[in-house]
């Protein structure tokens, strides 16, 4: 993923788990709006989260944070 992904991943994670505190869990699809606007990026994001690391559907919002901050 490019940094701009990274970095609009880190700032949801952020914002979820200042709202809903550290347990906070989340699927790939709370990086996209309610609508198909970017279908290749929602695929890579969808590709990293299932393929790369086969991640359950929900995750905690602090791991993935982790696991996305390392690609920087």
């Amino acid at each position: 993923m490019n940094k701009q992904t990274i970095q609009k991943i880190i700032t949801i994670c952020d914002e979820k788990i200042e709202k809903k505190g550290e347990n906070v869990g989340l699927s790939f699809y709370a990086f996209f709006h309610n609508k198909n606007d970017n279908p290749n990026l929602l695929m890579e994001v969808a590709e990293w989260w299932i393929l790369k690391h086969k991640l359950d559907h929900f995750e905690k919002a602090v791991k993935i944070k982790e696991m996305v901050s390392n690609q920087l």
